[in-house]
């Protein structure tokens, strides 16, 4: 769907409007507030696309007489369009491929070197402390072998600095 910014409103594949209706605040259970703006076609009944554009059946309202309804976060689509961007900067793309790098060897190394196959107990919080024991025992062996190198503080692709 298209959206007009200048009238605050959408319009569907069909080319009628979907208007703005209210927001609806919902809390989360840690407090956090979210606002969806509700926006609404007026009349959908001659729509050929109507079974592809409403969704869901498990609704007492026959499709014949429903309305598509659309919510949309508008503070979610900004900090994903911000997030994007900074994703695809040239910063971003050397910190992403500096990280792609590290991920993998984690485990190899875990596996291979520390000789990992399995954890040796059970339950939840056993195997978490496990879980901390080796991931703390592979960065001091990381931070071993990066100061007998003398590598520390560089990274493997230079950043760019503003």
């Amino acid at each position: 769907m298209s959206y007009d910014e200048a009238g605050d409103f959408y319009t569907c594949r069909n080319g009628k409007q979907l208007s703005f209706t209210h927001i609806r605040r919902s809390k989360s259970k840690t407090g956090y507030v979210s606002e969806k703006s509700i926006y609404q076609c007026s009349d959908c009944k001659d729509c050929p696309n109507k079974k592809e554009c409403i969704k869901g059946n498990n609704c007492k309202t026959p499709m014949e007489e429903r309305n598509k309804v659309l919510s949309v976060a508008k503070t979610f689509l900004k900090y994903r369009k911000e997030d994007l961007d900074r994703i695809l900067s040239d910063e971003g793309i050397l910190l992403r491929t500096n990280r792609s790098i590290q991920a993998e060897g984690s485990f190899g190394e875990l596996k291979q070197d520390m000789q990992f196959r399995r954890y040796l107990s059970r339950g939840t919080s056993n195997v978490l402390a496990e879980s901390v024991l080796l991931a703390m025992a592979r960065n001091v062996n990381k931070l071993h072998n990066k100061i007998q190198k003398g590598k520390t503080g560089k990274h493997l692709f230079s950043l760019k600095s503003a």
